[in-house]
């Protein structure tokens, strides 16, 4: 399984979008610095998720993570590809018995394909919206990671070199 996080706030960016030629389209923005953070595990090959939102991303909330992704995954052998993030690395972070971690080179997001799936769902949740609260984000969030398919996550995220590799 390939592992990541990313931010969801506040914080919109414009999104291009279409109208008739006589109208300029009007997207509303604003600057709220407001985040909730959402911890991801992607199997390419099956299209398997595992998500968790937490509050910021550190050591104890990596662990946490990994001890979900272990529940979950109790009967298997989880290798989980990571970035070189200081929380995937700490001396602190707790690694369930069934969680082996490796790293990916750094500074290169591109070798991991659950980035990927950030890109998305930003794209099916977060395009020219407004949230009027933080819980407003997250209910939005949670949405849009239930709308994922097994098939559209395998589409986004199977590379020819991940299943040549395996």
């Amino acid at each position: 399984m390939f592992e990541d996080e990313a931010s969801f706030g506040r914080i919109n960016k414009p999104k291009y979008c279409w109208c008739s030629n006589k109208f300029r389209p009007c997207v509303p923005c604003h600057h709220i610095r407001e985040y909730r953070y959402v911890f991801g595990a992607v199997e390419p090959l099956t299209g398997e998720r595992f998500f968790l939102v937490m509050q910021n991303c550190d050591t104890n909330n990596m662990s946490v993570f990994l001890k979900e992704l272990s529940k979950s995954y109790n009967d298997d052998i989880v290798i989980l590809v990571c970035d070189g993030a200081v929380w995937h690395k700490s001396k602190n972070l707790e690694i369930s018995g069934n969680i082996i971690m490796t790293h990916i080179p750094p500074y290169t997001p591109e070798m991991n394909p659950i980035e990927q799936i950030w890109k998305q769902i930003r794209q099916m949740g977060f395009g020219n919206k407004i949230f009027s609260t933080l819980k407003a984000v997250v209910d939005r969030l949670c949405d849009t990671i239930n709308l994922l398919t097994d098939e559209l996550v395998k589409s986004i995220t199977l590379r020819e070199w991940i299943y040549s590799a395996i």
